[in-house]
């Protein structure tokens, strides 16, 4: 399938720093919650993300990911996804987060 660039940019993808990331054991696969600050116009915003092979909550915070920003928040268990942190498996299919190369500005869009 192939898509328009004007299809491309309906998908607000941004640069978040985690904040905060706790164990989340009512998942149905290990997984964490997220909060994830985007800066000022954005501001915090939760997800879950089954990461736990590859990362510690301890190790994720300060980290910067990119996520969608734009999708409609989703109930995920018991929690209220409101963006889709991105990742890319590895080898055995294990999640890898997604992230800028260098420390870039809260809330900066990829394009």
């Amino acid at each position: 399938m192939t898509i328009t660039y004007d299809d491309f940019a309906k998908v607000d993808i941004r640069v978040g720093r985690i904040t905060r990331a706790e164990p989340y054991p009512e998942a149905r696969k290990p997984a964490y919650k997220l909060w994830v600050d985007f800066g000022g116009e954005i501001g915090e915003k939760r997800s879950s993300a089954q990461i736990t092979r590859h990362y510690t909550p301890e190790g994720l915070i300060g980290r910067q990911v990119m996520a969608v920003v734009n999708f409609p928040p989703r109930q995920i268990g018991k929690v209220m996804s409101e963006v889709l942190v991105l990742g890319v498996p590895d080898a055995e299919g294990e999640v890898v987060l997604l992230g800028p190369g260098q420390d870039v500005p809260l809330g900066g869009r990829m394009f």
